[in-house]
């Protein structure tokens, strides 16, 4: 570790658990710790540990002769990144919490806040699957459905915050009911959760995604079946997001890409299927795993950082 070194304090929290590192301007990681969220002590208490964690990983900067520049933070849920506020989550109760605000007090540091999904896009479009590709679709498939539209490095937010709502383009409208309270959703239909109840459902027997694609592979018809329609479905959306974004790149992460194979052939086929004058994009997993979310964390604050240099 080069003494005088400047690092980001980074944090990506999540409903169960808080992924923290201090990173190098370079992408490096130089340290890394996980917290528990523990988010049913409620949101006052997890913003408490939000700030001890990152005044902590500032402190230990400084004792290891590193030189913190800024803090960067990712959380789930609606973010208004202009304004540095945590809008809503439902998994950690935000409500309206000024976290940037908070964290530039008592960090005194440059900070920026960011929505868990789009930061982890921006880390895979400049330090992964995505590099190099200058239009880039990140989607993020796991207990639910997102995604991060990345154009030349940076991620749009929308004009409230809600920009990447991916999961919730309606594909089959006579499909299970969404956790948004309508039915045929992407999300219903093509995340890791949807797919274990689609199969429960059916079978009377419960199991994860990631059974259903084992099932499946093995020859098992109903797991077959299960799998098949949560790749057509989500083919229909990646379509979708094709027509709309027209991304040389999309990468797809969170644990239903840890299928690989299983779900990349297939989907590649069916996606293939659906397009017509639109290009056809390259479509690979995500490469950073679940320090993407921290990475994209750091990257944010260093925009922050430059633009306010300026």
């Amino acid at each position: 570790m080069t003494p005088g070194g400047e690092v980001v304090v980074a944090l990506d929290v999540g409903g169960t658990g808080m992924k923290c590192a201090l990173v190098r301007p370079d992408g490096a990681t130089v340290h890394a710790e996980r917290h528990a969220t523990d988010a049913a002590r409620g949101p006052e208490a997890v913003v408490g540990t939000i700030l001890d964690v990152a005044e902590g990983l500032a402190g230990k900067a400084r004792a290891d002769g590193l030189t913190p520049v800024a803090c960067g933070i990712a959380v789930p849920g609606v973010v208004d990144e202009a304004h540095g506020v945590a809008v809503w989550s439902a998994n950690v109760g935000f409500r309206n919490v000024p976290l940037r605000e908070l964290a530039r007090t008592r960090l005194g540091l440059p900070t920026a806040l960011g929505h868990d999904v789009r930061v982890g896009g921006l880390a895979e479009a400049r330090l992964g699957a995505g590099r190099d590709a200058g239009h880039v679709l990140f989607v993020a498939i796991g207990t639910g459905i997102a995604a991060a539209h990345v154009v030349d490095g940076s991620a749009a937010a929308g004009a409230h915050g809600a920009a990447g709502e991916i999961g919730h383009i309606l594909v089959r409208p006579d499909g299970p009911r969404c956790g948004c309270g309508r039915p045929g959703c992407l999300e219903a239909m093509a995340s890791a959760s949807a797919i274990g109840r689609r199969y429960a459902k059916l079978s009377g027997g419960a199991a994860t995604a990631a059974e259903v694609a084992d099932r499946a592979a093995a020859g098992e018809p109903l797991a077959g079946r299960v799998w098949r329609e949560a790749v057509e479905a989500l083919a229909d959306g990646l379509a979708t997001g094709q027509a709309l974004f027209d991304v040389a790149t999309i990468v797809i992460g969170g644990g239903l890409a840890q299928a690989g194979p299983r779900l990349f052939d297939p989907l590649r086929a069916a996606l293939r299927e659906r397009l017509t004058f639109h290009r056809e994009p390259r479509l690979v997993a995500a490469a950073l795993g679940d320090e993407a979310g921290c990475l994209g964390a750091a990257l944010l604050a260093l925009d922050t950082l430059a633009k306010e240099s300026r």
